[in-house]
């Protein structure tokens, strides 16, 4: 909120003036009350007509100080709000992905949507009612003590019952409201998690089993929700008691007086005007109090993720090598690694790969193939040991540059909501023409894409809805087609593609691979047996490596695989 200072004290002053013009208004018509009663005033008809001008004056006034205030207020919240939402989106970018695998998408995304939406209401009311409720109680208490200190009193006596109604309703809600939010994260994840399974939950029948969840959590929001909504209501059926307390006081006393003649019938009717202005602000503000402890619970889920530790990068202060000064040998020196402390995956791995060669990674499922993959790309840190491009740490060269060399395709595809063209060329936007369909061609996708109504230019969603998972596949693997990286991943590349059509793939793979150093992830192991090398992994270790002839000829782990196969 620094930058939004200079509008927010604008803001304060337009509060300022919209109280005093609003409490001027009261002693305005005191004046006149008692110019109608009096019946000794001659000049009855001018000065009232006076008295209706400054009236209409300063209400004139009070509205426009309201009217700009309320839009300084707004501007001021939309955009603190509009900045939270950019420092929570680019936060995704800087969190390690090890953060988004231990907390459920959902929950993530209701913290972007629902929770900074609660936050922007909370401020929007916190600014409008909060700057004028203030103003409005301290600036009526000098009026009315300039007009009769003794009935003041009487007001201020009965003030901090009022105080004290809403600081223990405060209380309670805050809990309440943080509670909720909580519940509406487990609520959105889940709806998430359906959207994005559904095909699977059909096939299994799972939709009994969802239903009941979701009512079980539903109906905990439903609870939640009625006790915050149940203690946030008393506020302000208790200020209004309290209000119509002061407002009592006020009249019995002010009666008194005026009867006494201590105050003049006008006057009394000014006390009376303040009273009831007195006690408004602080219904509003137990109200604004409220919404605040929402928009406080809600603030604290979306700070709580933007204060999550971010990624250790060597933009950030380490120096990283140019990427050109490197050639692409890799080493795994001793390393240890595991997504749970108290459950080893690696324990003391090592591997040298040397430019050019084609090593392949094979093992059974849960051994730790894609782990390898995923702490080459620097998704994730080593628990121990080191990961070296060249003879460099990995931790010393940018994740930026690290990645621009790497070129990867992963057995689950991902697009963007966008052409064709603009997918292949996700990497490359500079790209011509010409590249792209090259890069299809290479790819064989070239020709299921012509057949579209639109060609490259058909737009897809995030989903790839429309085309069937081999042709999702052939556009990512065109994408790194057009790429042309020094090192290549294929982690299942082929595995949502026909057997005729990956025939063709590898030896697309195999053109693109020369001078390349390659890893391959495969569970099939026909595709790689032309590879340099292949690594035999069981348990996070290495069990074998060699040749596909040397390892057959050998007769041991990979030998058992390969026949279970065939």
């Amino acid at each position: 909120m620094k930058k939004s200072v200079p509008k927010l004290v604008l803001s304060l002053l337009l509060a300022g003036g919209f109280v005093v013009l609003t409490l001027y208004i009261p002693i305005l018509t005191g004046q006149l009350i008692d110019l109608l009663i009096d019946p000794g005033d001659m000049s009855l008809l001018s000065t009232s007509a006076n008295i209706i001008t400054k009236i209409i004056i300063c209400l004139a006034g009070a509205a426009l100080c309201q009217w700009t205030m309320t839009l300084l207020n707004n501007n001021v919240s939309y955009n603190v709000v509009s900045d939270i939402r950019d420092d929570v989106f680019y936060k995704f970018s800087r969190l390690p992905i090890a953060y988004f695998d231990a907390h459920p998408h959902g929950d993530i995304l209701s913290r972007l949507t629902n929770d900074v939406e609660q936050l922007s209401d909370g401020l929007i009311a916190g600014f409008s009612k909060l700057f004028t409720g203030v103003l409005t109680i301290g600036i009526t208490l000098v009026f009315m003590a300039r007009l009769n200190p003794l009935i003041t009193v009487v007001v201020v006596v009965v003030t901090p019952v009022s105080l004290f109604v809403s600081s223990f309703i405060a209380r309670h809600t805050h809990d309440m409201f943080k509670e909720q939010s909580g519940i509406k994260g487990e609520q959105t994840a889940l709806i998430n998690e359906m959207m994005y399974s559904r095909r699977a939950v059909s096939a299994y029948n799972m939709q009994a089993p969802i239903n009941e969840k979701f009512r079980a959590i539903n109906n905990r929001l439903e609870k939640c929700s009625l006790k915050a909504t149940f203690y946030s209501s008393l506020v302000n059926p208790c200020t209004r008691f309290v209000n119509s307390l002061v407002y009592s006081g006020v009249g019995i006393f002010g009666a008194i007086s005026a009867i006494k003649g201590g105050i003049s019938v006008g006057e009394l009717s000014v006390f009376l005007a303040y009273a009831s202005q007195y006690t408004k602000p602080f219904n509003e503000i137990s109200m604004v109090i409220t919404e605040l402890q929402n928009a406080l619970a809600c603030a604290g889920r979306v700070f709580e993720f933007i204060d999550e530790k971010e990624l250790d990068d060597a933009e950030n202060g380490k120096s990283g090598a140019k990427t050109e000064e490197y050639k692409p040998v890799i080493s795994f020196k001793n390393v240890a690694f595991s997504y749970v402390p108290d459950r080893p995956l690696i324990t003391d791995f090592s591997l040298d790969v040397f430019e050019g060669q084609r090593v392949a990674i094979v093992g059974p499922t849960g051994c730790g193939k894609t782990t390898m993959i995923n702490l080459l790309m620097h998704f994730y840190e080593v628990n121990k040991g080191q990961i070296c491009l060249n003879g460099t740490d990995i931790k010393e060269i940018s994740r930026k540059e690290l990645r621009n060399n790497i070129g990867m395709v992963l057995q689950d595809t991902w697009l963007r909501n966008a052409t064709i063209r603009e997918n292949i060329a996700l990497n490359r936007p500079d790209a011509t023409e010409e590249e792209i369909i090259e890069a299809a061609k290479a790819a064989y996708a070239h020709s299921f894409i012509k057949r579209l109504p639109k060609g490259y230019d058909t737009m897809i969603s995030e989903n790839g809805d429309g085309l069937s998972a081999g042709q999702r596949q052939l556009i990512c693997i065109a994408r790194v087609m057009l790429k042309t990286p020094p090192v290549l991943i294929l982690d299942e590349a082929t595995s949502s593609i026909d057997t005729r059509t990956e025939i063709k793939i590898q030896k697309a793979f195999n053109h693109m691979m020369q001078g390349r150093t390659s890893f391959i992830v495969a569970h099939r192991l026909s595709t790689i047996m032309e590879a340099d090398r292949i690594i035999v992994m069981k348990d996070g270790d290495i069990k074998e490596t060699g040749t596909h002839q040397e390892l057959m000829a050998a007769g041991g782990f990979y030998r058992e695989l390969f026949n279970s196969q065939f």
